[in-house]
């Protein structure tokens, strides 16, 4: 990921030093168990864990280029760093002869898949974290404008009031679903595999995966078969990319809302800020514009994972380039992405009067439903009814901004089929806004009662 897009807690997860700490302390705790069973001297144990520890706390460039540089000659990534490893440091101290105690047993799988799950659960770990920023935002919006009405849409057009905070409100509750299944997400992946080669347990005992397993705070993988099965993979990124999806729904409705035609809401235009090159006037939804494509990303990357569960008998590596970028990518762009929607919905210019206005510039005809039902109650047939009203409405939708337009009342009362079944005051109780919102309150009670 671009660094424009990266904060630096999620991409210190994903950076070589990262990955060659983790791997370095599967080594050493594998190492630790086996002196436990005596597979190997506790001395070598020890040594290993000493001097692989100062050597990977002071990695620096010039260690990882010595890493790279051994990879180009053996074209292997893990034989590259524990070469390295065992190669003696500075000071000229090293592992000496115990380095040929590290790996014993191990395949290359056993460090990769426990690091690179160790990883996810650790990605996972800021993910839910931004989750509960951007959850805490919405309901605070939410009920700040629990009973501010708004014209709520269906096709993009008028349908029937609600209030902003109903609206805010379904966000909130489709993150909370998203945080459930990243949590469960992040529980699934939890697992590591210090199986050996195809996944037998033939040259290493299980109880040293169990040690390992344990000390990073991971499960032992039931089956290995040497590499961790990748269902549990695609349902961590399937995870990722429907979080993602709730992103760019939150998006999408914040750009409609400060379309110019609209303008009910819209993004804080910072002092200083420039909307436009060319036009000195544009305010931009620049922000949600932006997280619509790193959704768009994010969702990408869930393809390749489902792909990456069909891998030939007990092992192949076609997965492993697909996740050397899904991995941090994924991960760094939803991390942006929630902090910033999150910093959005905190500082949303809201505007109360036009979306009242919006609300009442098609005169009444959102009150459609609740004429059609009182007709009803008062002994019209559903069918009379509906066309009466219908006729209403158009009358009153298509007049509109013309001199001398009726409103929808006015057209209403002016229509025999209606007052032969409602007068004026059973009409105006019919269409009264309050009772759009009778149970407004209960149902933020209903959405926040688990929060």
């Amino acid at each position: 990921m671009v660094p424009r897009y990266t904060r630096p807690e999620m991409a210190a997860i994903w950076s070589p030093e990262a990955r060659f700490r983790i791997w370095f302390e599967a080594e050493a705790l594998a190492a630790e168990a086996m002196a436990r069973l005596g597979t190997i001297p506790a001395e070598s144990a020890r040594v290993i864990r000493e001097a692989g520890a100062r050597k990977v706390a002071a990695i620096s460039q010039a260690d990882l280029d010595r890493i790279d540089a051994i990879e180009r000659e053996t074209r292997h990534d893990v034989i590259a760093f524990l070469t390295w490893l065992g190669e003696p440091g500075p000071d000229g101290t090293g592992m000496g002869e115990h380095a040929r105690f590290m790996h014993q047993g191990l395949t290359s799988s056993d460090v990769l898949d426990t690091t690179l799950n160790l990883q996810l659960v650790r990605a996972a770990d800021l993910l839910i974290a931004d989750l509960d920023a951007l959850l805490a935002a919405l309901r605070r919006r939410a009920e700040e404008h629990a009973m501010t009405p708004t014209i709520g849409r269906s096709h993009g057009i008028h349908a029937e009031p609600t209030t902003f905070g109903i609206k805010l409100a379904g966000h909130w509750a489709e993150f909370a679903r998203g945080r459930q299944r990243l949590v469960a997400a992040r529980d699934e992946v939890a697992t590591g595999a210090i199986s050996g080669a195809v996944g037998t347990f033939a040259a290493v005992d299980p109880r040293v995966e169990a040690h390992v397993c344990a000390e990073l705070g991971l499960r032992p993988e039931p089956v290995s078969t040497q590499v961790i099965p990748r269902d549990r993979h695609a349902a961590y990124f399937c995870a990722l990319a429907v979080v993602a999806s709730g992103v760019e729904r939150l998006a999408v409705e914040v750009r409609h809302l400060q379309r110019s035609e609209v303008r009910e809401a819209e993004e804080y235009f910072h002092p200083g800020q420039k909307g436009s090159s060319a036009m000195p006037h544009k305010r931009n939804p620049v922000l949600s514009e932006n997280l619509t494509g790193l959704a768009r990303l994010v969702r990408g990357y869930a393809t390749p994972a489902l792909e990456n569960v069909a891998l030939w008998h007990e092992r192949d590596i076609s997965h492993s380039s697909v996740e050397r970028v899904i991995g941090p990518d994924a991960t760094i762009a939803l991390d942006f992405a929630l902090a910033r929607a999150a910093g959005m919905m905190e500082r949303l210019t809201i505007y109360p009067d036009r979306m009242r206005a919006n609300l009442e510039s098609l005169g009444g005809v959102v009150h459609s439903q609740k004429v059609l039902l009182a007709l009803t109650q008062a002994g019209m047939s559903r069918e009379d009814a509906y066309r009466t009203v219908q006729r209403g409405a158009m009358a009153t939708w298509e007049a509109l901004g013309s001199s001398g337009a009726r409103s929808f009342r006015d057209n209403l009362l002016a229509d025999p089929g209606v007052t032969s079944f409602l007068n004026a005051a059973s009409l105006d109780a019919a269409m009264d806004p309050a009772r759009d919102f009778v149970h407004v309150r209960a149902t933020l009670d209903r959405v926040f009662s688990g929060a």
